[in-house]
């Protein structure tokens, strides 16, 4: 699924990467044409390279946003395990991706631990069909379960799917 999903973010970063210089190649040829009109084709030529150079260039660091090699993050709003704190306002939404490690059925949900190389965190969800293993993007809303025991506090953070 997680290979899928970078082919397909990939995919499309180009495909509108590609419009893009294509539309911007269209409108300085037509912008071209209409201020060389009864100028010399040598200077419409040239004006026409440097636009066809400038869209390619652009191209050249052509990476789909987020996207990394080894620490693989689909997007920028990808919040780390680690960073998901206690104090944090439980209403708080965030997207977190990992791979499933655990997996425990509930009444009428299901409950994934989700490991992302920072840390784990339990997730409530629907979702029934989540193999263990399988990488997974979620959005989910913060929440806190304080457990006191014995005059500790064995709280934990756990997040709701949206």
């Amino acid at each position: 699924m997680g290979t899928d999903l970078i082919k397909l973010a990939t995919k499309q970063a180009v495909t509108q990467k590609f419009a893009q210089s294509v539309a911007f190649m269209q409108q300085a040829r037509n912008l071209s044409l209409s201020l060389l009109y009864g100028h010399s084709i040598v200077s419409y030529r040239l004006g026409f390279t440097f636009f066809l150079v400038v869209g390619l260039c652009s191209c050249g660091s052509l990476t789909p946003s987020g996207l990394s090699g080894s620490n693989l993050k689909i997007g920028t709003n990808v919040t780390p395990i680690r960073e998901i704190k206690p104090e944090q306002d439980n209403q708080a939404i965030v997207y977190i991706q990992g791979k499933v490690e655990k997996q425990a059925p509930l009444i009428k949900q299901w409950a994934y631990e989700i490991n992302d190389s920072t840390g784990k965190i339990w997730v409530v969800t629907n979702q029934k069909d989540l193999g263990e293993r399988s990488q997974v993007v979620i959005k989910g809303k913060v929440r806190y379960r304080s457990i006191p025991l014995a005059g500790k506090e064995l709280g934990e953070v756990y997040l709701e799917e949206e």
